[in-house]
């Protein structure tokens, strides 16, 4: 019985070790399997370390270290502007940059989103070489009820007076299109981007070249700016646009008329006998 019970258990041990043997022969073969497929995946899409945010950051924000890493990003879908270990994003040293919009775990940072070191989030930092921060104000009605927000683009209207005597020239209430795409920075005292209220606007800061704040300035202060909101999308030039009370209505002006006048006779009646002849001569006046 002894001789019977020690052959069992050798034979329960080598089957034991013949389990162990092939169940890690499988488990190398599928880790040498799942490696080669990571490695296709790797040499199909080639990627690039990247700066990515591993929080999300509001507006204001300053970035450190710790919010920010290197992650492999396709190269195929780079953004245009980016850091990588060439590029870094904070130099030892160096001040620390600020978030200019909302930035979302795990998003690309892009020199688009983030100030100079050293730099604040004002509106310094979203005017462009040449351009000028300029305000204007603005009512509901003007101010497209509240729906603009930094970084729109807007049309502006002039609406006033003009009294001229040149028929050829509008007269009375004219409304003209003196602005087309100008670039909002700010609402009232924000320049926030990422947000969903509706608020009624007093103000509105745009970012326009000296000339174009000088025409800004002289409309504002000899009449009302209306602004009109451009789409997303749209890439259109606006036309030339005047309308005054005569265009609206359909109103033709008429043209004078200029009546001939009629040749005027002058005679001079002289007796001759009993006869009376009348003799044309030239009219003096």
């Amino acid at each position: 019985m002894r001789i019977v019970f020690g052959l069992v258990l050798v034979a329960g041990l080598a089957l034991a070790g013949f389990a162990v043997y092939m169940a890690q022969n499988y488990i190398g073969a599928y880790q040498t399997a799942l490696e080669q497929e990571r490695n296709k995946v790797t040499e199909s899409v080639p990627v690039q370390d990247i700066y990515v945010a591993t929080r999300a950051l509001d507006y204001g924000e300053l970035i450190t270290d710790d919010d920010i890493a290197l992650m492999p990003w396709p190269k195929a879908t780079l953004p245009e502007t980016f850091f990588d270990a060439t590029k870094p994003l904070n130099v030892e040293g160096a001040d620390l940059r600020v978030a200019l919009r909302p930035i979302e775990k795990f998003e690309a940072i892009m020199e688009t989103k983030v100030s100079d070191p050293g730099a604040d989030a004002g509106l310094t930092s979203r005017l462009e070489r040449g351009q000028r921060a300029f305000a204007i104000k603005v009512d509901v009605a003007s101010g497209v009820s509240g729906f603009l927000r930094p970084t729109d683009r807007v049309d502006v209207y002039w609406t006033g007076r003009v009294r001229s005597n040149n028929p050829n020239m509008p007269n009375g209430e004219v409304t003209k299109l003196i602005e087309t795409g100008v670039r909002l920075i700010a609402i009232d005292q924000t320049s926030e981007t990422e947000t969903a209220q509706t608020t009624i606007a007093r103000t509105v800061t745009v970012a326009a070249s000296p000339q174009q704040v000088a025409s800004l300035a002289q409309a504002q202060s000899t009449g009302r700016l209306s602004l009109s909101l451009l789409g997303r999308n749209d890439d259109t030039v606006a036309e030339v646009v005047e309308v005054d009370q005569r265009s609206l209505l359909g109103i033709e002006e008429r043209a004078e008329v200029e009546i001939p006048r009629s040749i005027e006779i002058c005679t001079i009646r002289t007796r001759r006998g009993g006869e009376v002849v009348e003799v044309p001569i030239p009219c003096t006046n």
